[in-house]
Order: structure tokens, then C-alpha cells, then sequence
């Protein structure tokens, strides 16, 4: 997914655009409205800040909206609900309001995706996490290039994760989707096949235990 990231601030954009290449997008940084604009059409996200040094970025919000259908999320400091409410009237599809976590951000850009997309390409996307690469049609997983063998079981978990990467799944949702939504097996069925996918994908960071809630995918560092 190529993610435009309008941000006139470097401390900002430098690590923000490093983050997003790490969760297996393709980030491109600009600085100024105009130069937003020039560049939307043929993004596939635009993450916006308001604070720019040439245009308000609620003006700049309208004239994306005028230009194309793509999806855009506000990043600002400004929090007040005025705000809020009027960049998504503006045509905003979300708003995410500064200081914000990475894991955060990568979800909201997830789901605003999926929205985007609509129910014809629901399963039909290879889901491409940093090194990862799940390939939904063709049920395959590579790592590096290098394809993982999986039970049917350990790729609809992957799938599952892959799916919002960095977003904690709680132990419920996952055996409800995975495996099914009146399970009543032994809740370490889940643990069993969590160690499988760690051996199998070479990192035990892939996949992190969120203490009191479920798992998440991350990229090891």
C-alpha cells in the first residue's frame, strides 16, 4: 500500500515514514500542501497534518477530496471536537490526534482500507507485514522470500493476526474467527498453536503476548 505522509515537521515524518516501511507499506514524504495535492492521486492513503506551511490542512483535506476518492487520514495536534467534526464533513475518513502510538496508527490505516476497499476485495489481498507475506488466494506464507509450511489451522491463525498487524486480539475473537464461535475446547489450543507459528516464522517476536488480552504480530527488530 503506497501511504502519502503530508508532514512538514523531519523528527516527525523521518521515523513515522521508517515505522510504516517496517509494517510493509510504502511510505513518501512531503512537506507542503501543494506538493500533497500534486502526489494524492496516485496514493493509495494519505496521512495529513494540519499544520502545514503553505495551506491549512483542512483546505488541503477539501481539495484532495475534489481530486480523488482516496482514503484520508487526519494527524494533528488539535484535538478539540470542533476539529474533529469538521475535517471529517470536510471528507476526512479519520482522525488520529497527536502524540499517537505506531501500533495505533497501522490499525486505524488497516481498517480504513478495509472500508475503502468494500466487500468485493475482502480475501483477496495478499497481506504483506515487513518480511511477511501471506497469500490468501493461494493459501501460502513466505518469510524473506523463504515459504513457511503451515497447517490449514496455524494460516487461518496468521491470517487472522495479519489481518490488523500490531492490533491485540483478544483470546476470544481469536478462537471465535479461527476456530470457532461456540468453541469450547481447551483454551491452550491457542498457546499450542501460537509456539508452532513462532518456531515456524524463525522469531518469537512475530507473535507478542499482550498480558490479559490475547496476541498481536509485530515485526521482530
Amino acid at each position: 500500500m503506497h501511504i502519502l505522509v503530508v508532514e512538514d515537521d523531519p523528527s516527525i515524518s523521518e521515523p513515522l515514514v521508517a515505522g510504516l516501511a517496517r509494517h510493509g507499506f510504502e511510505p513518501e514524504a512531503v512537506a507542503t500542501g501543494a506538493e500533497a495535492l500534486t502526489a494524492a492521486p496516485r496514493a493509495d492513503l494519505v496521512l495529513l497534518d494540519l499544520g502545514l506551511p503553505d495551506l491549512d490542512g483542512t483546505e488541503v483535506c477539501r481539495r484532495i477530496r475534489e481530486l480523488t476518492s482516496v482514503p484520508v487520514i487526519v494527524v494533528s495536534a488539535r484535538g478539540d471536537e470542533v476539529d474533529r467534526v469538521v475535517l471529517l464533513e470536510t471528507g476526512a475518513d479519520d482522525y488520529v490526534v497527536k502524540p499517537f502510538g505506531l501500533r495505533e496508527l497501522v490499525a486505524r490505516i488497516r481498517a480504513v482500507a478495509r472500508r475503502s476497499a468494500g466487500p468485493a476485495a475482502v480475501g483477496t489481498e495478499e497481506l504483506v507485514v515487513g518480511p511477511l507475506r501471506v497469500d490468501l488466494r493461494a493459501h501460502r506464507v513466505e518469510v524473506d522470500g523463504t515459504e513457511v509450511e503451515l497447517t490449514p489451522k496455524e494460516f487461518d491463525l496468521l491470517a487472522h493476526l495479519a489481518g490488523d498487524p500490531g492490533a491485540a486480539h483478544t483470546r476470544r475473537d481469536i478462537l471465535e474467527e479461527v476456530w470457532d464461535p461456540n468453541w469450547y475446547g481447551s483454551p491452550k489450543t491457542l498457546d499450542v498453536h501460537v509456539a508452532s507459528l513462532r518456531r515456524k516464522l524463525g522469531h518469537p517476536e512475530w507473535i507478542e503476548a499482550v498480558r490479559g488480552v490475547g496476541f498481536r504480530l509485530t515485526v521482530p527488530t
